[in-house]
């Protein structure tokens, strides 16, 4: 079992679980997770000589919750990333790891930050590069003014989204999951009408995907019972902000070793449709790619649905890059 503390980040204070000793490794999760979701991860990684640090990003677990949306922002979620890795590794520069939101905070805790990080790797979410304009405007574009339903969309206001979740907490993640996995029926909400609330016709399956056991579901619920929704489902808030930022390292690549996961059935590594060569949009940003994995027949829950595949990939592209 990993050991936690509690690291003081700079502008906020983060619940970080902690094994092994050697280089640092700092894991970050996506959105409904937590340090849990690298619990086979952290283990082999700690063994094969690295010290794995998986936080809970702010507003999550133990982690700080504050309550102002904006505190959600990739600025302040860079700065905690750069902060915890100057805490646990103050000499030399860390490895970064992050699946889903994850994965955009580690990017951009890369590019923001090239002289704290050695390499970064995504699961999930490709790199981009700087964008042109505000994600809001891309999927209003793409859902909104065509009436269909697109779950960012229903995250914008504060109030329904969180009452919906926290009204019972264990059937949202259930369906949310189940939802996102690679069980999943393919357009299980395609045709969803804008206004619809994010619940409305998703599955509590029968019978749970294997890949999580009744006690990884009741970690989690635990930990969003005690945590509440409006820290997680604000990052979905940011996207103006986010852009406004990122708008001052516009022409900056990733230079430093990358690496990218992703799921064949997951619907954010696909985008708004299948990508037949995700390594190729990374390409023109990063310098250094050292591996495009796509992994047949999994999900969103990359290193949860498929941990012993993931591991596979990432403890010799640690060993590569340290």
């Amino acid at each position: 079992m990993p050991q936690f503390s509690t690291i003081d980040a700079g502008q906020a204070k983060l619940r970080v679980a902690v094994e092994g000793e050697g280089p640092l490794v700092v894991l970050v999760h996506g959105f409904p997770e937590s340090w849990y979701s690298w619990r086979h991860q952290l283990g082999p990684i700690a063994e094969a000589g690295f010290t794995a640090a998986a936080i809970d990003v702010r507003g999550y677990g133990s982690s700080d919750k504050p309550g102002d949306v904006a505190a959600y922002d990739m600025e302040s979620l860079t700065a905690d990333v750069a902060g915890v890795a100057r805490a646990l590794q103050p000499d030399a520069p860390a490895i970064l790891i992050g699946h889903d939101w994850g994965a955009p905070i580690v990017w951009n805790s890369a590019l923001s930050r090239p002289e704290a990080f050695r390499a970064v790797a995504g699961l999930s979410v490709a790199y981009s590069g700087i964008p042109n304009r505000p994600f809001t405007e891309i999927f209003k574009e793409a859902f909104t003014d065509k009436a269909r339903f697109f779950y960012q969309a229903w995250f914008q206001d504060v109030g329904p989204p969180e009452a919906e979740a926290q009204a019972d907490v264990r059937g949202f993640l259930r369906k949310f999951y189940y939802w996102a996995s690679a069980e999943s029926p393919a357009g299980m909400s395609a045709h969803k009408k804008h206004g619809e609330s994010l619940l409305a016709g998703l599955i509590d399956p029968e019978v749970f995907p294997a890949w999580m056991t009744p006690q990884d579901l009741d970690y989690y619920v635990g930990e969003f019972e005690g945590s509440g929704f409006f820290g997680p489902i604000s990052r979905y808030r940011n996207h103006e902000r986010d852009f406004a930022w990122l708008q001052q390292f516009k022409g900056r690549t990733l230079d430093m070793p990358t690496l990218l996961i992703g799921g064949d059935k997951d619907p954010a590594f696909n985008g708004f449709g299948r990508i037949d060569d995700p390594g190729a949009t990374m390409k023109k940003h990063v310098t250094d790619l050292r591996g495009v994995h796509v992994l047949e027949g999994c999900g969103h829950w990359t290193q949860q649905e498929r941990p012993a595949e993931v591991t596979g990939l990432l403890v010799p592209w640690l060993k590569d890059v340290a």
